[in-house]
């Protein structure tokens, strides 16, 4: 009788204990949903609709489409779009390749000062890119046979306002090669043994083995590279002056007037930039989840 009872409380209290997991749950689901319906709604307002004096939360009509054609017209969308979709996808190819091979050397092979090396690697992850982005910007403009500079670098722009300044420096990052190395980590020994076994050495090894079991944390590395990439601001503003290198960010600058902005013109801009990143979750989306948790496993 006594365990009968002793059941159902601890029944209960697990009932609570999920009760209230889901309520939170919930309330955290809408405060993340909330500005994402806001972009929604205001896209579809006309500017009578987003003043002070007539404000509405919902629209009049969901077939409103004029916003998202004056956005449009308001600049060269598709050089925009190009420039934004050619430095993500040579970003997000070069550092998968990087990354997965840096990881790969710390977790599976020796060499002298290997532990140091990883040390220093993620002191990059506790610097702020606003921090290094005066030096980033003097070896750019000092690259060597490049905008117009010399052997030592000196009389043009260099690598500046192109498309090398908004990708060499992003081809490798602490983080995705923390990742990589964590998640190698977790493959027992016995592989490599087996490798070397069949005659493979540690680029066979990583070629024929370990990659084709990378689809989770190259799928994970896919997404944060490719989001953190699109919707970088601070990198091209500073970094290009031109109006051919504008990326996609750039080109939401420009309906913040000086007098007025145009904020229903704006959001429908912005989900118009959001539908690849959208795409590429939905696409990955399986793995990514699997890969974040798999780079625990072991330290």
């Amino acid at each position: 009788m006594a365990d009968g009872h002793k059941h159902m409380g601890m029944k209960r209290k697990e009932n609570v204990l999920k009760g209230i997991t889901i309520i939170i749950l919930c309330i955290w689901g809408i405060v993340t949903l909330l500005p994402i319906l806001f972009v929604l709604f205001t896209s579809f307002k006309t500017d009578t609709e987003i003043s002070i004096a007539n404000f509405k939360w919902l629209p009049s009509s969901f077939l409103n489409f004029d916003s998202f054609a004056q956005a449009w017209k308001m600049g060269d969308w598709l050089g925009y779009f190009k420039n934004s979709l050619f430095i993500t996808v040579v970003v997000v190819c070069g550092s998968l390749i990087i990354n997965s091979l840096a990881g790969y050397a710390f977790a599976r092979l020796n060499f002298r000062g290997k532990n140091t090396l990883f040390m220093l690697i993620l002191v990059g992850m506790m610097v702020s890119p606003q921090s290094i982005i005066i030096p980033q910007f003097v070896m750019l403009r000092s690259f060597p046979l490049a905008g117009g500079n010399n052997i030592l670098g000196q009389g043009g722009t260099g690598l500046l306002d192109s498309y090398g300044a908004l990708i060499i420096p992003f081809l490798a990052g602490s983080f995705g090669i923390f990742l990589c190395r964590q998640f190698y980590l977790s493959f027992p020994r016995e592989l490599d043994e087996a490798a070397r076994i069949d005659g493979c050495g540690p680029v066979k090894t990583y070629l024929y083995i370990f990659l084709p079991m990378s689809k989770t944390i190259l799928a994970t590395l896919t997404i944060l590279k490719g989001v953190a990439t699109w919707n970088d601001f601070f990198y091209p503003l500073i970094l290009t002056s031109s109006e051919r290198m504008k990326t996609v960010q750039l080109g939401l600058q420009m309906f913040k007037g000086s007098t007025a902005t145009h904020y229903n013109w704006l959001m429908a801009a912005t989900l118009i930039t959001s539908i690849p990143m959208v795409i590429l979750y939905f696409c990955a989306q399986k793995y990514f989840v699997q890969g974040i948790a798999s780079t625990g496993m072991k330290n």
